[in-house]
């Protein structure tokens, strides 16, 4: 009586597994997200791209920088916007902050503004870090996560790095979760000039 329930929970078991799996495999292969408008870059699910008219609204706020200046998201209305969610403690963090250094200064002139998101750190190590990979754009101290619980309200934010491009209207248009690349975000960037 055991081996026959023991065989049927194995049976369910393997079912189970068969049907995630394909699920997972027609998922990554049509491109769909789970969601209304939701596609992903290259069948990357970490790769999100959201399309006109079905853009989560960006959560506003207010923090301070680094060095104690005011930031408010509001601000930026009409520009596009490239939100990183970062901590100097963080490896894949360190490993891609040159590549946002660079598209940094390359879309400043296309109207593209960067902002970073502090998590978990003090300014002194984050300002060294920005430092000494030469980021010019502006970080908001966020040692509580209270940016990240806001977005993740919208979007799955919930581990560093994270990166969403917000559009000019205030919606979001992308996002990677974990290490960006050049050629990801310049797909997004460019996605993102395509408004509501």
């Amino acid at each position: 009586m055991f081996k026959a329930k023991r065989r049927t929970v194995a049976v369910v078991a393997a079912v189970a597994v068969v049907l995630l799996a394909g699920a997972l495999a027609v998922t990554l292969t049509t491109g769909s997200g789970a969601q209304a408008g939701v596609s992903y870059l290259n069948g990357n699910p970490a790769q999100r791209v959201y399309a006109a008219g079905d853009r989560p609204v960006a959560p506003d706020f207010t923090g301070t920088s680094l060095t104690g200046a005011p930031i408010k998201l509001a601000s930026y209305q009409g520009k596009i916007v490239v939100l990183n969610f970062w901590g100097s403690w963080c490896p894949p963090c360190r490993a891609e902050a040159p590549t946002l250094a660079v598209l940094s200064e390359q879309y400043a002139a296309k109207g593209v503004d960067f902002i970073g998101d502090d998590v978990a750190d003090t300014s002194a190590s984050a300002l060294a870090f920005t430092r000494s990979v030469g980021i010019s754009y502006p970080s908001v101290n966020d040692p509580g996560y209270l940016i990240v619980q806001d977005f993740s309200q919208v979007v799955p934010v919930n581990d560093t790095p994270t990166t969403i491009v917000i559009d000019r209207t205030g919606h979001i248009a992308g996002m990677v979760l974990g290490t960006v690349s050049y050629a990801t975000m310049v797909t997004l960037l460019k996605d993102a000039a395509v408004t509501q």
